[in-house]
């Protein structure tokens, strides 16, 4: 992966050399601090010589030319600034690290146009969207050619130097962000992981790295599992050769006594789908089935980094899905942790059966006030919503609106989805309490469905499914990756803004 830029905030700098940064309108209007540079005139004439109008993330770049300190300007643009919203300045942040492509140090002149001061708080958003834009994954790339004697040292990172009347502000919410960043970085890094790499054992040994920042970490083995009666998750794990984990990370950031809140993620590594074999075009893709788990360990990374002021707990069932002769079978009937029975109709609708048993195992054991879970569900999600929503499904209106709300200020947006007894008839099984599958029609709701049997009566609960947005993710201001780490910038969010404190 490549290193993260160095991120700064000051209020005056003595240093223009390298590439200057300056934030328009579409009136091409510059604040007085860029127009203090002499930069004004060699914007208009550039502007007018390439039809720029300074629309949002529109960018501008003008070789500097000879007797300015700085040898490269980048003009960004903020279209209507009146109407900057919330979510825009971590767009903004990343549409300036693309911006930048190769160079090694540029300086930032984050001020209006209009005159009106960018809050530390947004400053620190822009900070967010470079770190996230910046990141690549090309861990597996040989770097220099055969036979030639080079240095291969990693190349010095970025550094944005980022100049601002509220600087002092900035760095205080930077602590924050920059813990946010580092969390969602982690989860692409496992989901872009090679599945040959990362099977279940060393995912949990991945996760388990969290106990330096303070994460109280239990893993339970295939035999206690066992023990525990997780049939439904071990059922999935039995056609691999490799063993399953499930991993509880918790963090006490509030009083002992206080109920946490718990978020549970799918941890397939791969998944061939089983007895009931995917296809075998796009298959690769399915070492990414891990990214609700992924989210989970980024999550409980940010929170733990940034000693959030919360008790939370993270819940990951880690398994891969193969088949053989060992492996669960159509028409099976396992027993679930909670007594649930279940048959097995597709083996391919695995995920629901490793949440089942983590669903139980967070209430069984930390008896949290609220639930949410993760996972890359269904492609029934993806034919609804696309790529640019996760699909929400709740049992709690005040829990569906402030994630509803926290999606939108991140821009991780979620839509709610219905639940209801219709669909609920719909995975009735012949000869067990239920099967995992509840046909064609309305695949994510079954799915919900099936694992609302899972959580108990009076617990707030949500599940995101988030196949569409977690991998295969759209390329956008802030992500460039495969793997987005979908997930953890809005549960962050919502820990925040209802939970801590």
């Amino acid at each position: 992966m490549t290193s993260n830029p160095v991120v700064s905030f000051h209020k005056t700098t003595t240093n223009e050399t390298g590439t200057l940064v300056v934030l328009t309108d579409e009136t091409l209007a510059l604040g007085p601090a860029a127009q203090a540079l002499g930069v004004a005139d060699l914007v208009q004439k550039a502007a007018a010589t390439s039809d720029y109008k300074g629309k949002s993330l529109a960018i501008l770049d003008i070789l500097a030319p000879a007797g300015l300190t700085f040898d490269r300007l980048v003009v960004v643009g903020l279209g209507k600034a009146q109407e900057l919203v919330e979510g825009d300045w971590s767009r903004l942040g990343g549409a300036i690290m693309g911006a930048l492509r190769k160079a090694e140090a540029a300086t930032l002149h984050s001020e209006r146009p209009d005159g009106i001061a960018i809050a530390g708080e947004q400053l620190a958003d822009i900070g967010l969207g470079a770190v996230l834009r910046a990141y690549s994954f090309d861990r597996y790339k040989s770097k220099g050619k055969k036979g030639k004697d080079e240095d291969k040292a990693p190349k010095p990172p970025v550094t944005l130097d980022i100049v601002a009347a509220e600087a002092g502000k900035a760095k205080k919410a930077w602590a924050g962000r920059s813990a946010v960043a580092d969390g969602a970085i982690l989860a692409r890094e496992l989901v872009n992981e090679p599945a040959n790499v990362l099977g279940p054992v060393e995912f949990a040994e991945k996760a388990a790295e969290l106990e330096k920042l303070g994460v109280t970490i239990e893993t339970l083995t295939e035999k206690q599992m066992k023990k525990l009666g997780m049939r439904a998750l071990l059922g999935v794990a039995q056609g691999s050769s490799r063993p399953p984990r499930l991993v509880a990370m918790h963090w006490n950031g509030s009083k002992a006594k206080e109920k946490p809140v718990a978020f549970v993620g799918k941890g397939v590594v791969f998944d061939t789908g089983g007895i009931s074999i995917k296809p075998a075009g796009g298959m690769e893709d399915m070492k990414g089935d891990m990214g609700g788990a992924a989210a989970v360990v980024g999550l409980m990374h940010a929170l733990a980094a940034r000693k959030a002021k919360a008790n939370v707990v993270g819940i990951i069932g880690l398994v891969e899905n193969m088949p053989d002769g060992n492996a669960q079978r159509p028409g099976d009937i396992v027993a679930a942790a909670s007594g649930v029975t279940i048959e097995i109709i597709n083996t391919d609708a695995e995920g629901r059966l490793v949440l089942a048993d983590a669903l139980w195992y967070a209430q069984k054991t930390y008896e949290p006030k609220v639930i949410v879970d993760l996972a890359t569900l269904t492609g029934a999600i993806m034919v609804a919503l696309g790529s640019d929503y996760a699909g929400m499904f709740a049992t709690d209106d005040a829990l569906a609106g402030a994630l509803s709300k926290a999606g939108e200020a991140t821009g991780e947006k979620v839509w709610r989805m219905p639940l209801g007894p219709a669909y609920d008839k719909m995975i009735e099984s012949k000869f067990a309490d239920i099967k995992n599958t509840g046909g064609r029609y309305g695949g994510s709701i079954t799915a919900a469905q099936f694992l609302k049997r899972f959580v108990d009566d009076g617990v707030a609960w949500a599940h995101l499914d988030i196949a569409g947005t977690a991998m295969g993710s759209p390329q956008t201001e802030v992500n460039r990756s495969w793997a987005s780490g979908w997930g953890v910038r809005i549960l962050d969010r919502l820990v925040a803004d209802n939970y801590e404190g």
